[in-house]
């Protein structure tokens, strides 16, 4: 049997996995789903529709799938949450749910979540990222994988991060953060590329030279950006660099310039 505490709050019709752990105080609204093996603390708010994969920790406090904070928001049209296995929601953690999309607000798995957390409706995080003490994403920001958001970073609406980037504390991030480099500033330049975080995933020597080489053409050469990037494509390239290139191509909103 869920092991629930008495006080907790389920809706009869929320569908919850018999391995469940949900604790003291506890609201789980209707048309939730929890798999197997969530662990669900004390005064946690799961909001209608949420679902959740396996293995998921929810501590203290923390609310998903809530109410957007938007003016045009309308209940008819929004979209629930949606988020994958083994991911860790510290304390006072907010989640909103999606309004503007079609797929709402989604999350991968093996996120790591720190306390007072907040993420915008129509986001999407991908999988293995550390978003850090009350770090905040406005609506319809994307983090990719492997990314690193460091305490007070806030992350204005629309922007994108690219895969393996590590965001400065306190950072105001404005325009797109590249795959493989460091937000940093307020407003955020790019200050390099994360060296550290790409040794510690072990890539390669000849990789991370060439994506070096691939940001000095860039930002740093007499080139402008659409000569550098032509430049790099009409060159053999690596996965990565492909990576890089393809970001600066997709973005709508622009991409942060260099220190």
């Amino acid at each position: 049997m869920t092991k629930i505490h008495p006080t907790a709050i389920i809706d009869k019709d929320a569908h919850i996995h018999e391995s469940v752990e949900i604790g003291p105080f506890s609201i789980v609204e209707k048309d939730v789903l929890i798999g197997e093996g969530c662990r669900i603390e004390s005064h946690v708010h799961i909001y209608a529709g949420t679902s959740m994969g396996r293995n998921n920790r929810v501590c203290h406090g923390a609310m998903l799938g809530c109410e957007p904070q938007d003016l045009t928001f309308s209940p008819d049209i929004s979209k629930p949450l949606t988020i994958g296995d083994d991911n860790h929601f510290k304390e006072g953690v907010n989640i909103s749910r999606g309004v503007k999309t079609e797929f709402g607000t989604s999350i991968g798995c093996g996120n790591y979540f720190m306390g007072n957390f907040h993420a915008g409706h129509d986001s999407v995080i991908g999988n293995n990222n550390v978003l850090g003490h009350a770090s905040v994403l406005a609506g319809h920001v994307t983090i990719g994988d492997h990314v690193f958001v460091s305490g007070l970073a806030a992350i204005h609406q629309f922007t994108n991060v690219g895969n393996r980037v590590m965001i400065a504390g306190l950072a105001k991030i404005v325009k797109d953060i590249p795959p493989f480099t460091i937000g940093d500033g307020n407003p955020a330049r790019v200050s390099g590329i994360n060296s550290v975080g790409l040794r510690r995933a072990e890539f390669p020597p000849e990789v991370r030279s060439a994506i070096k080489f691939a940001y000095k053409r860039i930002y740093l050469s007499k080139e402008n950006i659409h000569q550098a990037l032509t430049g790099l494509e009409n060159e053999p390239q690596i996965p990565e660099v492909a990576e890089i290139l393809n970001f600066f191509r997709r973005s709508k909103r622009g991409v942060t310039a260099h220190r």
